[in-house]
């Protein structure tokens, strides 16, 4: 028997579907067949994303973010390493992922907005080098 292939009338409207991010990475979250029933109450983007969740140094991050960005000029731009530098100290290699993930939570919620070369970039799809600035 031929495996029937799904048409977009035989799947919910994709305007159906409110854009989602993760609450932990920041991430748009895909929305997946298996989350048809659930869709309202999915939260994380995979199992890593929901046992990691937000912590104080993430929250923390997302604080300095915004008091570096305070201390700046209104249309100049950060480096998310400047927040984790500000908070990691020596070991501040490490909080660089977080910093990014705070980011990423942070444009979500329309607080902040990530570029490359001057121009606004999707935080779910950026790759490389990234500025932060206050939105415009």
């Amino acid at each position: 028997m031929a495996h029937r292939q799904r048409h977009r009338s035989d799947a919910d409207p994709v305007t159906d579907r409110a854009d989602k991010t993760c609450a932990s990475c920041g991430r748009r979250i895909e929305w997946r067949a298996k989350w048809a029933n659930n869709w309202d109450s999915v939260k994380y983007c995979s199992a890593a994303c929901r046992s990691h969740g937000i912590n104080t140094t993430d929250l923390q991050l997302e604080t300095t973010i915004v008091s570096l960005l305070h201390k700046s000029a209104h249309d100049a731009t950060i480096c998310p390493s400047d927040a984790a530098r500000a908070i990691g100290g020596e070991e501040w290699r490490d909080l660089m992922e977080p910093a990014r993930r705070a980011a990423r939570r942070m444009v979500a919620r329309g607080e902040l907005q990530i570029t490359q070369g001057g121009v606004v970039v999707d935080p779910s799809t950026a790759k490389g080098a990234i500025r932060l600035r206050t939105p415009r």
